[in-house]
């Protein structure tokens, strides 16, 4: 019987590197579920897309371990390769919002048996103007924090990095004018921040993201927030979001499964936490149920 074909990409650095310790014992339950294993270590930011992208047609399952980030990669990749694998995920990063709404396992090994031998779930994935994103799509207060702070920063801080140096920005808050339209409506006006998601958690903190998200209906959780005019109102913002108590006159929160961004000026974004990019016309569209991911 012909063996069936795994790739594992895994980013050696993610989370204090903490994947060399189970190496031998991920690898060991992946031969024993029945895969020929081929393993490769990330090299730099974008590697895992161009691996992704060359190999998927090649194997029956793709693993990966390391942050969103990598995740992000390896989904990316794979959308571009145009073939369709389900995919294990092993989370190792700092904050793992996705794997903490799948309900994945901290502990690598039981992770590793997830990824072989658990079920396939088919989740939502988002595209952004040619990119894909897997859980967040994000722009303005606190979205530069999560890649401008080091590695070795994140390693060591944890959520606290987020936060600290998120504290640092708000200092020098800045909003941006924005034309932002749905399949049901067009809003216009300056906001601070803004984020499309499918996941219950950002940034480790869970339920900012609305009640009742589901991760395979078709449509995004939008919250957008609106320029506050003193630090009353940012506060007033803060706290909303911390017990998620809609302040509908400071925010928007919405679902939808398509939404234009139309900025005056160049905005970066943050996709699944790492650097979008800059852009002045954002397209996002969920695509219901395209990534087949394995869970419990």
């Amino acid at each position: 019987m012909e063996k069936k074909r795994l790739l594992f990409i895994f980013n050696p650095k993610a989370g204090k590197g903490q994947i060399r310790g189970s190496l031998p014992d991920i690898l060991d339950i992946f031969v024993k579920a029945g895969y020929e294993v081929t393993v490769h270590p990330t090299q730099y930011a974008g590697d895992a897309v161009e691996v992704a992208k060359r190999e998927t047609p090649q194997f029956d399952l793709i693993a990966c371990s390391g942050g969103d980030g990598t995740l992000d990669e390896v989904v990316t990749g794979m959308a571009k390769s145009g073939c369709r694998r389900p995919v294990g995920y092993i989370p190792a990063g700092s904050t793992n919002d996705f794997a903490n709404s799948l309900g994945l396992p901290k502990n690598m090994k039981a992770a590793a048996d997830i990824a072989v031998n658990g079920k396939p779930f088919a989740c939502d994935i988002g595209s952004f103007n040619d990119n894909t994103f897997v859980y967040v799509a994000a722009f303005g207060l606190f979205t530069e924090v999560s890649y401008e702070t080091s590695q070795e920063i994140k390693n060591v801080l944890g959520h606290m990095a987020y936060i600290l140096e998120g504290v640092k920005k708000l200092t020098s808050i800045q909003s941006y004018h924005m034309k932002i339209t749905t399949q049901d409506t067009v809003i216009e006006g300056d906001f601070l921040y803004g984020m499309v998601t499918n996941s219950v958690s950002i940034g480790g903190f869970k339920g900012i993201t609305g009640k009742f998200v589901d991760l395979s209906d078709g449509v995004f959780e939008v919250t957008l927030i609106k320029n506050p005019q003193n630090l009353d109102e940012l506060n007033q913002i803060v706290a909303a979001l911390a017990i998620r108590d809609i302040d509908t006159e400071q925010m928007y929160c919405f679902k939808t499964s398509y939404l234009k961004f139309e900025m005056l000026e160049e905005v970066a974004w943050t996709l699944d936490g790492e650097f979008g990019g800059r852009h002045t016309q954002a397209v996002i569209q969920n695509h219901k149920q395209a990534l087949e991911i394995m869970t419990q």
